[in-house]
Formats: C-alpha cells, structure tokens, sequence
C-alpha cells in the first residue's frame, strides 16, 4: 500500500479538539467504531472518531455528503457492527476515509456545510456509549513475540526455551469469540482447576494468578473462500485494522490444563478490545521494517516470505500497561505504568499471520480477529504481562500506596494505550482498552 494525502502532517479539523497536540484522533487518523447515544434506545451503527467527537456516518451520508465508493461504503454505515464495511474491501473503506477528510479539514467544506454536519451529525464522545466494534465470528490468537517466548518459555523449560517449531511457524490457538468485550467492561475473576503441588490432586477454585496480556488485535476485511490460501503478497488486502487487545490469562488454571494441547479454560473466560478500530491506511506513515532475525535463525519458508513484507511488514507502534488499583483510585493516586513495548520486536509480521492462518485453506470472514500474542521487547520494563514483569511471582511490583503484585488482584483496574509518532508526522492513538477485576462469582 502507499501513503495517501490523508496522513499529512500538515492538515488540521474544524474539530478544534483533533488538533490537540496529544489528540489519539487526529484528522490523520480517522478511526471506525460502534456506539450509540449514551441513554437512548437507538440503535448502535457505525461512527468514525475525530478528536473528542464522533461522525455519525449515516446522518451524513443524508446529508448527501457522499459519493461513489465512499458512498457505497457509508450506507454499509448503518449497521450495528464494521463487518458489512470490512466485506467489501480496502477500496471502499479507504475511499469512505478519503472523502470523511476532506468533510473535516478547516480548509474543506463551506462554513455553512460545516455548520450543517456538525448539527446533524456530530456526536461528543462523552455523551456516546460505544459497542464492540464488529461481530467477531471467529478469534485466533498468536505468540508472535520471540521476546515473550523466550521469556516463559525459560521459566519451564531453561535449557531449552524455545521449542524447536517456533521460527519456523507461527504458533497460535483458537481462543473463544463469544468471550470477547469492549473496553470499560468489568472482568470477573475466573475459577478452574489448579495444581501448585505434584503430589497432591488439582482443587477447584478461584484463580490466584490472574494477568494481563499487552496486545494488538487485527480485524480481517475481505475473506478469502474455504480451501482458497491467501499469498502472503495479498495478505494486506485482506486486513481492515488494528485494535488493542487484553487477552486475560489465568497463569494456574494455565499452567495445569495447557498439556498437551494449549490454552482453554484459562483464557476463554474474557479478551477486551479497544472499541476504535485504526485503518492500517492510517498506520501508512509509520511503517518499519520488519524484526531482523538473529544469525543463524532459518528463513521463513516460502509460503512466509516476501521481500517487500521483511522491509515494510512492522508498523512502529509503541504500547503501554498501567496499573491504578482500588486503594491507589480511593486516594486519587495516578495508575502505575506497568510496562511500554514496541510492536516492531514481533518476530512474526501481521501479513505472515494472515497468510499462515490462510495456508490450509481456512476461510477467514470479515470481523475475525487474530491477536498478535504479548508484546514484550529485550528489556524488562519491555515485557508485556506479570508472568514476565514478576518472573512468575518471585519479583513483586512496588505499588506507591505500599501495595505489591505478582498477580491482579480484586479491584485492580488495567489499562492499555497505543500510540504511532515519527519525526514530522502527527501523533495518532488507539484510545483506551479498559478492565477492572470483580471477585469470583460465588458458589454455594
């Protein structure tokens, strides 16, 4: 793909908010998203973010504002979910974001348009409740980190971390899609079995190891037919955008049931998402090279491997945890950054992702959503969960209340933020993706 005159650095809203040097929505931005307004019985439908405002697409699609494919794109608008937009392609979708551009530059519409747009068809984002972005029919989560791997794979295996498929196939499961939330959504602590002594049968019971997972979750766009692979040179017209995503994880239900076949019961209990949705056309600008592999590593078979995938497949983006538990909120204390990760240290790129859920000819359908794994770097303030942070619980994180952690606790509230920057580029972000732990349902 290439860059479109949409990310100039130079353009600024009559959305006095989106110019804020901090604004997560530029008008560089432009990203898509759920939500209703807060306190009605309307239905959702589909709004694009523009600094502390939402474009309700469809009242300005009656205002006749659009045309052509971006037209064909924003009547897709009306729906309670992304995926009719994400059904029809890159095409559409960029030429809906083109259009919705030009609609809110200072230097765009008449005054009098303007006025009319924003009237009819401005919501505040305070006055909105926003819904997950797409009907996510299916969710696939990878281990695209070698840094993460390595990480835990030490704590098991410290000879030995890294099993002998890992740079040659991307590892990933099916994690559970009915599971999946929008962000703000309380998190209830899991139950399952555990076993912290080998000579002892598992118990039942809440779990005492529950974490976070600092993630980015991508949405397809266009599917592909059963038995029909996607190319790896393909891959991106096939993929709609990036969100954050918290991929929650019970590291002692985990830790016993993960043999032989992986994770279940220890992950499916909820995932959180971001609800704005940002287009990789706007994540053109901030395009890295993907990670060099170290001497020595094999190449990626050629089902995996693209030139133009090694030197452009990275977006630089940088991701942060935070922390505010319930006595730090009670005394108004800031959240404690936990970590701050770059997604250029992913071993696997995202096209490699899509190309190798594809191989076998799985079909991929607009909405599903493949998580990238924890996103952990080299460095220790880098590493994206607790598993890693505390070195599964022997290294506690001093809290400025006097609190400690190894684990989330009742009432902890986790947070993600992302953001892209670059030299003489606008600062675009991802918004918050947001969970607060509630207590184990009980049982009688």
């Amino acid at each position: 793909m290439t860059e479109t005159e949409t990310t100039r650095p130079d353009l600024e809203s009559w959305v006095a908010s989106a110019n804020e040097a901090d604004a997560d929505f530029p008008i560089q931005n432009l990203p898509f998203g759920v939500f209703s307004r807060a306190g009605s019985d309307e239905a959702p439908r589909v709004g694009i973010a523009i600094g502390d405002r939402i474009l309700d697409v469809a009242r300005a699609r009656d205002l006749g504002v659009y045309a052509g494919d971006a037209d064909v794109a924003a009547r897709a608008c009306g729906e309670p979910a992304l995926n009719a937009l994400m059904a029809l392609g890159r095409r559409h979708a960029r030429a809906l974001r083109e259009e919705t551009s030009r609609l809110l530059r200072a230097d765009g519409p008449a005054k009098e348009r303007q006025a009319r747009l924003e009237a009819a068809a401005l919501v505040p984002m305070a006055e909105a409740t926003l819904h997950l972005p797409a009907r996510v029919g299916d969710y696939t989560d990878f281990y695209a980190s070698i840094s993460h791997a390595t990480n835990v794979g030490s704590m098991f295996r410290p000879d030995n971390p890294l099993l002998p498929n890992y740079k040659y196939v991307p590892i990933g499961y099916h994690g559970r899609a009915s599971s999946i939330v929008v962000s703000g959504t309380p998190v209830r602590r899991p139950a399952g079995q555990t076993r912290n002594d080998p000579n002892a049968p598992p118990a039942f019971g809440p779990s005492q190891r529950l974490d976070y997972e600092l993630e980015l979750g991508a949405f397809i766009g266009r599917g592909n037919a059963l038995g029909e692979p996607i190319p790896i040179g393909e891959a991106e017209e096939h993929l709609f955008g990036l969100c954050l995503l918290n991929d929650w994880s019970a590291r002692d239900i985990q830790t016993w049931e993960y043999q032989p076949l992986g994770p279940f019961l220890a992950k499916n209990f909820a995932s959180t998402i971001s609800p704005w949705v940002v287009t990789f056309d706007a994540l053109e600008p901030f395009r890295a090279p993907a990670l060099a592999r170290a001497e020595g590593d094999p190449a990626p078979l050629p089902h995996l491997a693209s030139a133009a995938d090694q030197a452009r497949g990275g977006y630089a983006i940088t991701l942060e945890a935070w922390l505010a538990t319930a006595r730090m909120r009670e005394a108004g204390l800031p959240a404690v950054r936990l970590s701050r990760g770059s997604f250029t240290d992913m071993y696997w790129t995202v096209a490699q992702l899509v190309a190798h859920h594809a191989s076998n000819g799985c079909n991929l359908r607009p909405g599903d959503l493949l998580g990238s794994g924890t996103v952990s770097g080299t460095t220790k303030d880098s590493r994206g969960c607790l598993l890693e942070l505390t070195w599964r619980g022997t290294e506690p994180i001093q809290l400025p209340t006097g609190e400690t952690r190894t684990f989330l606790q009742d009432g902890d509230e986790l947070t993600l933020r992302a953001w892209c920057e670059g030299a003489g580029r606008r600062r675009i972000g991802f918004g918050a993706c947001r969970g607060t732990i509630l207590p184990a349902q009980p049982r009688g």
